[in-house]
């Protein structure tokens, strides 16, 4: 995937409308990983890169109604494909690029972020604005509903030592941004790293 931001938006906006039925089944990943994330009730969480918004309703079961959910992304059409989802009434849609967030400092009690590090142009300085937006001790979860494998297979490559999301490798990513991973999984059927903010 290009790193280009207008190829990325032309990536998913051919893909927007048939996005949900491709992955139909991965609901249950999704409310797992946000299990995980250890959220309370009235905690305010983005969903950074949502698409069309899969993962706003399990964000809005675990922060409840008091809590406030937003899901950012660059291209329209997912933004589109998740308000006819309904995804809209459980969270408030930004389109925003996730370099650069219309948030304040700090504003943040949690990050979830499903599938967006492989499309960041700037991996260390784009963690570094998540970590802008999150408050002292606040969580970040990287997520993925296949392992790095698993999604190499479906892509037809293989996994490299230079993979971002190899453990020795997103460790130290996540370090530069100011993060401390905490839990790591890399299996067929998930792929979530935990981190906490520095203070």
């Amino acid at each position: 995937m290009s790193h280009d931001h207008t190829r990325v938006q032309e990536f998913f906006t051919a893909r927007a409308a048939g996005w949900d039925s491709r992955f139909p089944d991965d609901g249950p990943a999704y409310a797992a990983a946000v299990a995980d994330l250890g959220l309370r009730p009235g905690d305010r969480v983005l969903d950074a890169g949502c698409g069309t918004g899969r993962a706003l309703p399990a964000l809005r079961d675990a922060v409840g109604p008091s809590g406030t959910v937003l899901g950012a992304d660059l291209t329209p059409a997912m933004l589109e494909a998740a308000v006819r989802a309904g995804r809209d009434r459980v969270g408030r849609l930004l389109l925003a690029d996730v370099v650069r967030l219309p948030l304040r400092t700090g504003s943040l009690d949690a990050v979830f972020a499903a599938g967006l590090i492989a499309h960041l142009p700037d991996p260390a300085d784009n963690l570094r604005e998540l970590f802008r937006v999150v408050r002292p001790a606040g969580t970040l979860a990287l997520f993925h509903p296949i392992g790095r494998a698993a999604l190499a297979a479906r892509q037809g490559r293989r996994v490299t030592p230079d993979d971002l999301r190899a453990e020795g490798n997103l460790g130290p990513l996540l370090s530069r941004a100011g993060w401390r991973m905490t839990s790591y999984v890399d299996e067929d059927d998930r792929f979530l790293a935990l981190a906490v903010r520095s203070s």
